[in-house]
């Protein structure tokens, strides 16, 4: 283990390995995922030094395939929901491919983004920098969120304080990531398709992310325990897993990149996963209920 793994990266707490080999699905190259004993929170070891050939081209601009729209609608909602802002500004901080920025603009929200590849979200007009850091220190925002973007971020504590530092007195951060204490990541294991190492660099479950936002100056004041795409792909992908030598073939048909594998190979992929994905349909209650669900949603507040 190297000296970038020694300690957690929120807590400095001492890490201890939660699974020695968890295989990159586009690589397949090897990777652990070590835990902290103090806060709980997953490190995918090591960090690579140039993560930019972990994504690619294809990662961009179809991240939900047919699903996308009815996914920013969900988000949407909720936002609506959870903040009472009067300043209607919002900035969400790894905006992909802009589409729910798309849905807050057109709800009536002044949207801005960050995206490390901004052009298909700046391809609809939208405002997107690379970093938080290109937005002006006087800038402030009703909402941040981050859909599924934190553990993708090298820096978790650094980067939490800089959100902070740009949200209006009332404002509220909305953070979803996957549940690495959920049903699935337990009965899945390595080959839980949210793990997605390397680009997932850290794996949370929900004492941590807690951990992470009250570590950094939020106050907790919301979650919630679903997200229907993420929650359900979740369940029939990482089935089909176990069934197939070559992973996540479903979800590179569902989400456009499933060029590389056969027709064949595709609609019979498409078919079991699509009735598996039917099936596991009675799980989300379940989960949802247990707080145990593939996704967990957290809400923070500044502190007065």
């Amino acid at each position: 283990m190297n000296s970038e793994h020694q300690t957690c990266n929120v807590c400095n707490g001492p890490l201890i390995p939660r699974f020695n080999e968890v295989r990159d699905p586009m690589t397949n190259e090897p990777f652990a995922i070590l835990a902290c004993t103090t806060c709980g929170l997953g490190h995918t070891a090591p960090h690579p030094a140039d993560l930019g050939r972990y994504y690619g081209t294809h990662y961009y601009g179809s991240r939900h395939g047919v699903t996308s729209k009815f996914c920013a609608r969900q988000r949407l909602r909720f936002l609506q929901r959870t903040t009472t802002a009067t300043q209607k500004r919002l900035l969400d901080v790894g905006c992909g491919d802009g589409s729910f920025l798309l849905a807050a603009k057109e709800a009536g929200w002044k949207v801005m983004g960050t995206e490390i590849n901004p052009g298909p979200a700046r391809s609809f007009g939208l405002d997107v920098r690379q970093a938080i850091n290109d937005i002006d220190d006087t800038e402030r925002f009703g909402c941040i969120t981050m859909w599924h973007s934190l553990e993708h971020i090298k820096e978790i504590k650094s980067t939490l304080l800089l959100i902070e530092k740009r949200l209006a007195p009332q404002g509220h951060l909305i953070i979803a990531v996957p549940n690495a204490g959920g049903l699935q990541a337990r009965l899945f294991g390595p080959r839980w398709l949210h793990l997605d190492v390397p680009r997932h660099l850290y794996h949370f479950d929900p004492g941590a992310l807690r951990f992470a936002l009250e570590d950094a100056g939020f106050i907790v004041c919301g979650s919630k325990y679903h997200e229907t795409e993420y929650d359900l792909i979740g369940w029939s992908q990482s089935t089909m897993n176990y069934l197939n030598h070559t992973p996540n073939i479903f979800f590179d048909v569902l989400t456009g990149k499933g060029k590389g594998h056969s027709t064949w190979t595709k609609t019979s992929n498409l078919i079991l996963g699509s009735i598996l994905t039917l099936i596991f349909a009675a799980a989300l209650p379940v989960e949802t209920l247990t707080g145990r669900s593939g996704t967990v949603v957290m809400v923070g507040c500044r502190k007065a």
